[in-house]
């Protein structure tokens, strides 16, 4: 694969976690499973880091949708729920929906309202000021907005949970194998990327449901609503009565929060293959790769920070 030109020194202070408020756009399979809604609930309760300037609905396709268009509508209406639980309605004018479909290959774009709005959204930032793309879905959307406008390459950080950690036997992962070509736009165009890998790495980030009725039943509507998300997906699945749960997605957004809750260090990008493995070479450009979490400080905040949202239970 032909390497995109890039500023090595611009690009390595961009991978650093910020230490200010940033603004941040948020790429979401909202109705993919339980995770997504904490990561966004997280993000709207952390706003002495975070400035949320837009949040866009991703495709997804398994047993919770009848294709990529199926799924992406129903991640837009269960953003737009989400909203409506934490008393944030006023955010519903910045949600947009996403493609309908998975790139066709590496240079055509899915044209769609959020991949429109942040090929136009980013080209407002700078290197010195880069927009923070936050995708906890496939990549379709962020790769056909640059592919729409490439020159945001160098205006953007994004944070991506997908892929597996690089010592897994296979890169099977939701995120990662639904949408190969975009995983190589992004990987390829030289923009500053931060990993967080599920198995391996952030599939050690798990709660239980003692946990989960300690510290957030009956603390609001929304609080209630995310317990209930995940105690249903696991009674569906059949766990037993001794269970815990990763909530995989909040991660991408804790890395925003200066580096606190992980620890990351500088690798070559990964190329992502058709058939679901990477493959090396040491001369591609840098990115961030995470391979710790702090578990139980993460939750700690989470916990803390969600509990504020949604007002008092009625």
């Amino acid at each position: 694969m032909s390497q995109k030109t890039y500023d090595l020194a611009s690009l390595l202070k961009k991978l650093e976690a910020p230490k200010r408020p940033v603004d941040v756009v948020l790429d979401t399979d909202t109705a993919n499973e339980v995770d997504d809604q904490f990561a966004l609930a997280y993000l709207l309760a952390s706003t002495e880091n975070l400035r949320v300037k837009a949040i866009y609905a991703a495709p997804f396709f398994n047993e919770n949708s009848t294709g990529p268009a199926d799924g992406m509508q129903k991640s837009y209406e269960e953003i737009l729920k989400l909203l409506e639980l934490a008393q944030l309605s006023h955010y519903k004018e910045v949600v947009f929906q996403g493609s309908p479909d998975y790139l066709p290959n590496e240079t055509t774009p899915v044209r769609s309202p959020a991949a429109e709005d942040l090929a136009k959204r980013a080209l407002d930032y700078s290197p010195e000021n880069p927009l923070y793309v936050v995708a906890i879905g496939a990549l379709t959307n962020i790769a056909s907005a640059l592919l729409l406008e490439p020159s945001i390459a160098d205006k953007i950080v994004l944070v991506w949970l997908g892929g597996n950690a690089w010592d897994w036997p296979d890169n099977r992962e939701f995120n990662a194998q639904q949408d190969v070509a975009a995983d190589r736009v992004l990987f390829d165009s030289g923009a500053a990327i931060v990993q967080l890998p599920c198995q391996g790495v952030v599939s050690a980030f798990r709660v239980s449901d003692p946990e989960l009725r300690l510290y957030l039943w009956g603390k609001s509507p929304l609080c209630d609503y995310l317990v209930t998300l995940v105690e249903e997906s696991q009674e569906a699945w059949g766990a037993g009565p001794c269970w815990s749960r990763p909530i995989w997605d909040v991660t991408a957004v804790a890395w925003l929060m200066g580096g606190r809750f992980m620890a990351d260090r500088l690798e070559p990008s990964p190329i992502f293959q058709y058939d679901h493995h990477y493959s090396f070479d040491k001369t591609r450009h840098p990115i961030k790769y995470v391979y710790h979490i702090n578990r139980d400080e993460l939750f700690e905040d989470l916990f803390q920070k969600i509990t504020s949202l949604g007002g008092d239970k009625q």
